[in-house]
């Protein structure tokens, strides 16, 4: 259960969701988890999301392969790092990645998982090659190219329903994210080591960079989000739960009527300083997409201007480190 000892001081809480109602409900069903979607992204940036299609088993068997993965030594792990630089496929180490505008390092390591497509492909130039660890964890490659598959069908379903209340077409998302650039980050964040600059948490206050973001609850506790009123609202959920946020991509196309929400997480409380697993979906568009404002959300004007998704993101992983 995602949790932690630090109580908020707000009684506020994120919106539980059934995404079976919209799949397989009535209309009525439907039109109350559209309405619930976009009220719920609208007024915290996150919702919880139950009912859906991610195998729960599959949540399992991930961890436990995480588990094995990040046990192996240095030398091992940063053999898979990606001589493209960047982080975009493969292991990236400890102390590497910093929250936008952080003086000091995220305390955490992770590996990406991307899309891949044929070398003939428009976007070809866009997506490296994965890197997979089948020396060492041959159970890695199976396993998260399938729970890559069943997040990413979760967020599609999840932006055809923001196409309503936002007024475009109902293939609207969709054709800009089923070629996207979309990652599945493998998150470890080790027990935190003596002597380390106090200021440093296992991920500081950032926002998303993407469209939406979907994370199965994680292994402990530790995450959570600055509500409207500033102050920090623990996310709390049952395993096999999906917890999703939107980033600044749909922020930006939206003109913040759905605003990208701060979150954190947190270092261990009460001395459990134990190793927190976690592996978030980030849903990208494909790079060529332009994030421009929806007519829906102009109101008096556009606050950003026009930009491709992948000028933006390489923005962006500048400003996180990540690339030079």
């Amino acid at each position: 259960m995602e949790t932690t000892n630090q109580t908020a001081s707000t009684l506020r809480k994120v919106p539980t969701l059934s995404l079976g109602s919209y799949l397989h409900g009535s209309q009525d069903d439907k039109v109350k988890f559209i309405e619930q979607l976009f009220h719920g992204m609208k007024d915290y940036g996150f919702i919880i999301l139950k009912d859906h299609d991610v195998s729960k088993d599959l949540l399992t068997q991930s961890y436990q392969i995480l588990e094995k993965f990040y046990a192996l030594p240095e030398k091992q792990k940063i053999s898979y790092i990606s001589e493209l630089g960047g982080g975009q496929r493969g292991y990236t180490k400890f102390g590497t990645e910093n929250a936008k505008g952080s003086l000091v390092k995220d305390l955490k390591e992770f590996w990406h998982v991307g899309r891949e497509v044929e070398d003939s492909h428009a976007f070809a130039k866009y997506y490296p090659k994965n890197i997979w660890p089948d020396d060492t964890v041959p159970e890695f490659r199976p396993l998260f190219e399938k729970l890559f598959s069943q997040l990413e069908m979760a967020g599609i379903q999840m932006m055809e329903a923001l196409t309503y209340p936002l007024q475009v077409e109902k293939d609207y998302f969709k054709k800009m994210v089923v070629e996207g650039n979309s990652i599945l980050r493998l998150l470890h964040y080790p027990p935190i080591p003596e002597g380390v600059d106090p200021r440093c948490e296992r991920a500081a206050a950032h926002e998303d960079i993407n469209f939406i973001t979907i994370l199965p609850a994680a292994t402990t506790s530790g995450l959570q989000l600055k509500d409207r009123d500033g102050t920090w609202l623990d996310i709390e959920t049952d395993y096999g739960a999906l917890i999703v946020d939107a980033g600044d991509m749909l922020a930006r196309i939206t003109n913040d009527v759905i605003p990208s929400t701060t979150h954190r997480v947190i270092n261990p409380q009460d001395g459990k300083n134990t190793s927190r697993y976690s592996m978030p979906f980030f849903m990208h568009p494909h790079p060529e997409s332009l994030l421009t404002c929806l007519p829906s959300c102009r109101g008096t004007g556009a606050k950003y201007p026009d930009i491709t998704a992948h000028e933006f993101l390489m923005q962006r992983l500048k400003e996180i480190g990540l690339i030079k």
